[in-house]
């Protein structure tokens, strides 16, 4: 019988997990499409190559930083301190970005 609580009690933690886990896969979701509707297209005359593939990157502003992203693969490609940058923006918050524009309406 205790056999039976203790399975009972592991498949009421699986499922609590797996609500848990769905939760997120749609949080990530969402913050994704938000995030890839904030990313526009650069024209840029220099071409440069993908790392990966054979394919042409082309360049995209994401929140005053420029991104090359694969045309055929998809990669995005960083030069160096952008994932930094792009990190500090993010997680500066609504107040953060009020002082950013602040601050850039100054200049």
């Amino acid at each position: 019988m205790d056999s039976q609580k203790d399975r009972f009690g592991e498949t009421i933690r699986l499922v609590e997990r797996a609500k848990e886990d769905i939760f997120f896969a749609k949080r990530d979701r969402e913050l994704l499409e938000k995030f890839r509707g904030q990313l526009r297209k650069v024209n840029k005359v220099e071409t440069l190559r993908c790392v990966r593939c054979p394919g042409k990157l082309e360049t995209y502003m994401f929140r005053g930083i420029a991104l090359d992203r694969c045309r055929e693969c998809g990669g995005i490609w960083l030069d160096k301190g952008e994932l930094e940058a792009i990190v500090r923006k993010i997680n500066r918050g609504p107040v953060g970005e009020w002082l950013d524009k602040l601050a850039a309406g100054n200049e």
